[in-house]
C-alpha cells in the first residue's frame, strides 16, 4: 500500500514539474493592451496616422504632439527598422478605432478617444505597469527599489510626478520640484518656512539632493546609507574624523538638528543651553551661599560661547576635575 502511494506521489510530482518547466509563449504586449482596452478588434496604426487624422497642425492637441517629438521618448529608435520604439500607442493602446470614427466638434476634428486606454481612470498600479514595461529595473537602475517603496505602497503613480504632455522635458525641473513634493508632504511646509531652514524655498537645494523618490534601502528614502552620511555629503567640515568626537553627533545629526527647518537657530531641535543640558546635566553649576548647600544653580548661557567645536576637535583641553587627562572638551 505504501509503495503504491509513493509511486503515485512521485508520478504526480514529475508530471507537475514537467508542466511547470514546459515552454509556454507569453502574450505579446500588444495583445495585453487590447485586453485592457476591451476591444480585441482594434489594431495599431502608428503615430503618423494618428497625427495625420487628428493631431494636425492648428489642432488643440498639436502642441502635445510637438512636445512628444522633442522628448526623449521619441528619440528611442529601433536599430533594425529605424522606427521609433515608443509612440502614442505605446501608452494609449491601439488607435485604429479612434481614427476611424473621427468627427467634428465645434468645427474641430476629434477622434474617438473613448476607444483608447483611459489612463486617468486606471488605478495607480495599472498606470505604473504601462511605464514599467519599458522603464524596468534592468533598463533603469534607479527603479530597482521601487516595488514596495514608500511611494509605491502609498499608491503614487508615475504620471503623478512626471507630466509627459506639458513640455518636452519628461522630468520635474528643480524649480517645480519643491511645489510638487509639498503638494503631498504638507506637514513640511511650516518647517521649510521657519526662520532657520535649509535653502529649499530659495531653490539652492532640492528634495532629491537627499531623498530618492523611487525607493531606497534606508529610512525616509535617503540616498545615503545613514543620516550622518547624508548630512556630511554637504557639511563636510562636520564629518571628521576627530581625535575627540561628540559621540551622539557622530551617530545621528537629528539628535540635535531638524533637517528641514526649525524655529531655533542652526536648525536646532531645542534652544541652548537646554539642548546641551539634556545630556550634560551636571556641568557648570555652583553652590549658592544664599541657598541650601544641597541646591545648585546653573549658568544658563549659550554653551557655544566657549565650546565652538561641538562636533569634534583634535585639541585636548588638559586635566580637569571632571574629565580624565588629555580628554578634549571642544573648546576654542
Amino acid at each position: 500500500m505504501k509503495k503504491g502511494f509513493l509511486s503515485f506521489f512521485l508520478l504526480t510530482f514529475f508530471i507537475s514539474c514537467s508542466y511547470i518547466i514546459e515552454s509556454k509563449p507569453i502574450l505579446k504586449q500588444s495583445e495585453l493592451e487590447k485586453m485592457i482596452l476591451g476591444r480585441l478588434d482594434a489594431e495599431y496604426v502608428g503615430t503618423d496616422n494618428c497625427l495625420k487624422k487628428c493631431h494636425e497642425k492648428g489642432n488643440e492637441h498639436a502642441k502635445i504632439a510637438d512636445y512628444f517629438k522633442k522628448s526623449v521618448h521619441a528619440e528611442q529608435i529601433d536599430r533594425n527598422t529605424y522606427l521609433p520604439l515608443v509612440n502614442c500607442e505605446s501608452c494609449h493602446g491601439p488607435g485604429s478605432i479612434a481614427v476611424e470614427n473621427i468627427k467634428e466638434v465645434n468645427g474641430k476634428k476629434q477622434c474617438d478617444f473613448e476607444s483608447l486606454i483611459n489612463i486617468k481612470k486606471l488605478p495607480a498600479e495599472a498606470k505604473n505597469l504601462i511605464c514599467m514595461k519599458c522603464h524596468n529595473s534592468a533598463s533603469v537602475p534607479n527603479l530597482a527599489l521601487w516595488r514596495g517603496s514608500t511611494h509605491d505602497l502609498a499608491g503614487v503613480a508615475c504620471i503623478d510626478c512626471h507630466k509627459l504632455h506639458q513640455s518636452p522635458l519628461q522630468k520635474v525641473t528643480h524649480d517645480e520640484q519643491i511645489n510638487l513634493c509639498l503638494s503631498c508632504h504638507k506637514k513640511l511646509i511650516s518647517e521649510i518656512m521657519s526662520l532657520s531652514h535649509h535653502p529649499l524655498k530659495e531653490k539652492k537645494i532640492v528634495c532629491t539632493d537627499c531623498h530618492n523618490p523611487h525607493g531606497s534601502m534606508t529610512d525616509r528614502l535617503l540616498k545615503k546609507t545613514t543620516i550622518r552620511e547624508t548630512c556630511v555629503s554637504c557639511h563636510t567640515e562636520k564629518g571628521g574624523p576627530y581625535v575627540f568626537e561628540h559621540a551622539d553627533l557622530m551617530e545621528d545629526c537629528t539628535n540635535c538638528h531638524v533637517p528641514h527647518g526649525s524655529i531655533n537657530d542652526n536648525l536646532l531641535t531645542l534652544r541652548q543651553p537646554m539642548l546641551c543640558l539634556r545630556c550634560h546635566e551636571g556641568h557648570h553649576s555652583f553652590r549658592s551661599t544664599a541657598l541650601s548647600s544641597t541646591n545648585k544653580v546653573k549658568f544658563y548661557n549659550r554653551c557655544t560661547d566657549c565650546h565652538l567645536s561641538i562636533h569634534g576637535t583634535d585639541k585636548p583641553s588638559g586635566r580637569t576635575t571632571t574629565l580624565p587627562k588629555n580628554q578634549g572638551r571642544m573648546l576654542r
